[in-house]
């Protein structure tokens, strides 16, 4: 069950992150902040990636084969990026409408795919 808990919280930790890096634009085109001086977006920001960091943390503790978790090191990275790229891909192409999908992202994919097999083998 703590492999499960850790990607779970891995998704909830990558949602904050990709609303954090970027949900600003967003809220920039939509003109609710587009007046803000840069240091209230970053604070902003910062707002939202504490509560990022607050499930990453734990994913990461209840991950790690050193504290009783499935996942070595390596492995635990893998699925973060590759789930980073997963929640990025839906917040892109749901929230901005000019950005799409390309057959050299889905050709990304694949490769990001086979890193997260190669990294499992024995």
């Amino acid at each position: 069950m703590q492999g499960l808990y850790s990607i779970l919280l891995l998704i909830i930790s990558n949602i904050f992150m990709t609303f954090a890096w970027y949900g600003h634009l967003k809220l920039q085109e939509m003109k609710i902040i587009s007046n803000w001086p840069l240091i209230g977006v970053i604070l902003l920001s910062w707002g939202i990636a504490l509560a990022e960091y607050m499930c990453q943390v734990p994913a990461n503790r209840l991950g790690f084969q050193g504290n009783g978790g499935p996942f070595s090191l390596m492995q635990l990275k893998v699925v973060q990026e590759v789930i980073t790229l997963i929640i990025f891909t839906l917040f892109s192409t749901l929230l901005f409408k000019g950005e799409s999908l390309h057959w050299n992202h889905l050709a990304a994919f694949v490769c990001l795919v086979l890193a997260v097999y190669f990294v499992f083998m024995k």
